[in-house]
């Protein structure tokens, strides 16, 4: 039998299960404190509890902990996490250090992109995360997990190589923009990103997390009404049916006339300005004819457009488009009076597009 995994549980839950072993109250506060500021790995490490409650938790949860698998580094600090999960398979994390054109406000220090599938059935044709095809959905604890994880590696570095040697947390930021598709992993992702926000989890507000999704509609409505007040984004990538359809199979079961009324009735609900992330594909995306459906859509629906340039993903035709062809197209779409920002690429040197890393590795230990 598999055990619950200590992680996916509210503090509520917890003390619920104390209260049935008949232990007090604040037994619960000292485990929250092992398990997400001390991020502790193992329950002989919670010194403070007694023995025998370890015992119990130890016959009755598992604390599993993501095993860093390879990481790599860019020159411009970036950092690629490739973690094995307790069944053997990969996900990824990514951090990229404060940006004023990602998510958060400008004040960040740095913005942890996370995973909530291993692999994607979604097929998006410029994407290694689904290339192997979707595997499984992550749960509450594995998604909790890569924030604590990442922390964890970075406490345990020698200070000169500490990403940032004098904070406790690094990760004030969130953006769930990593391998697979994260509304179709919608309860253990809401059940994750509310311990992350909790004072006793994470400590993370929720108008610092970004979910993203490449078009869910009824999952967008779900989240319209959900009472925290995460971020919005819409991995778009194209402003036409035509385009969508190309590149993006999820466009003909919700197409933009669909994902559109979607989101209008998440603004209806939130108020809050949506993000349309839109990955410039050379020939596919970023002929400037394209920017006049894009800057109606981004006026209709009260959104900012964030450009990412293609980041080329062995095995695919995908291309990213020069330099100048990128800046010519954010002009344009300013020229039509849009809020549009050009990612100047995070991470152009570690195999930065998801889901690489993992389709890399998977496909050597095959060779072996």
């Amino acid at each position: 039998m598999t055990l619950p995994d200590i992680k996916s549980l509210t503090r509520e839950e917890l003390e619920a299960q104390f209260k049935l072993w008949n232990e007090p109250a604040f037994r619960a506060t000292q485990l929250l404190d092992w398990l997400y500021a001390r991020r502790a790995t193992s329950w002989d490490a919670m010194t403070n509890l007694p023995k025998s409650l370890r015992e119990k938790l130890r016959e009755n949860f598992s604390l599993q902990i993501l095993g860093l698998a390879r990481k790599q580094g860019a020159g411009d600090t970036t950092q690629k996490f490739l973690w094995q999960l307790a069944d053997g398979a990969f996900i990824e994390s990514v951090l990229i250090p404060a940006n004023p054109a990602l998510y958060g406000e400008a004040s960040d220090r740095h913005t942890l992109c996370i995973s909530t599938q291993v692999g994607c059935a979604y097929g998006c044709r410029f994407c290694a995360s689904g290339l192997d095809g979707w595997k499984r959905n992550l749960g509450v604890h594995e998604i909790v997990e890569q924030i604590l994880a990442v922390e964890r590696w970075n406490a345990a570095q020698p200070k000169e190589e500490s990403v940032e040697p004098t904070a406790d947390r690094i990760v004030n930021n969130i953006v769930v923009m990593g391998m697979g598709e994260p509304l179709a992993n919608y309860d253990n992702l809401i059940a994750a990103l509310k311990i992350l926000n909790a004072p006793w989890g994470g400590g993370i507000g929720a108008r610092r997390m970004t979910i993203s999704t490449s078009g869910l509609a009824p999952q967008i409505r779900k989240l319209a009404v959900e009472p925290m007040q995460f971020r919005l984004a819409i991995s778009l990538h194209g402003a036409t049916d035509e385009v969508r359809n190309r590149i993006m199979p999820v466009n003909k079961k919700y197409p933009l006339h669909e994902l559109t009324g979607a989101c209008e009735d998440y603004q209806k609900l939130k108020g809050r300005m949506i993000t349309l992330e839109y990955i410039l594909i050379a020939g596919i995306n970023d002929a400037l004819d394209q920017t006049r459906p894009l800057a109606t859509l981004a006026k209709k629906l009260y959104a900012k457009v964030n450009l990412i340039p293609y980041n080329k993903v062995e095995g695919l035709p995908w291309v990213r488009p020069a330099e100048e062809v990128c800046d010519r197209f954010l002009t344009a779409l300013e020229k039509l009076d849009v809020t549009a920002t050009l990612r100047r690429e995070k991470g152009g040197d570690i195999d930065a597009a998801c889901g690489q890393l993992r389709l890399k590795t998977e496909r050597e230990l095959k060779t072996q």
